[in-house]
């Protein structure tokens, strides 16, 4: 009798996982973002209203050489020049100067995993390139940010998510 109820409650929580998945694969992901292609979507079709420097970006380029298209590096700035977001592995905080047109980064901590070497790659390039970082504007044909080096050239730009 034992044996035969066992089996009926591994039928029954078979059925439960097959008519679960579906809706488990929809949900958000834990930390309550969107995935990634969706997320993509969604900025696509986002008017460029805001203006300034505050507000999630995403990364499109790191001194001139692209970036991942899947992997997310994300800089998150305050108006009270707290700095936080992802290489694309790691979490990263701090604080950066603001005046006017004028942005350097202090010193940025983040978390410590290990991820594939070439999002570790692109994550260490975004980090020095933040070093380099002595200003910024918005293109005001695309709305997107560029982070400026010390003559003036583009390093990174990114587009508001």
């Amino acid at each position: 009798m034992r044996v035969k109820g066992l089996s009926r409650l591994l039928v029954v929580l078979g059925v439960l996982a097959i008519t679960a998945a579906p809706a488990i694969a929809k949900m958000q992901t834990p930390s309550g973002t969107v995935p990634h292609r969706e997320r993509v979507a969604r900025v696509a079709s986002k008017p460029q209203q805001q203006v300034g420097l505050a507000g999630h970006w995403l990364a499109e380029d790191i001194r001139g050489r692209g970036v991942i298209d899947d992997l997310q590096t994300v800089l998150e700035l305050a108006a009270d020049g707290s700095v936080s977001g992802s290489g694309g592995c790691n979490r990263m905080f701090g604080n950066a100067t603001i005046t006017g047109d004028k942005i350097t980064f202090g010193l940025l901590g983040s978390t410590r995993m290990a991820c594939p070497p070439a999002v570790m790659d692109q994550e260490a390039k975004f980090h020095a390139a933040l070093k380099d970082v002595r200003g910024w504007r918005i293109d005001s044909a695309t709305g997107k940010l560029l982070l400026l080096d010390a003559g003036g050239m583009p390093i990174v730009t990114l587009s508001r998510m």
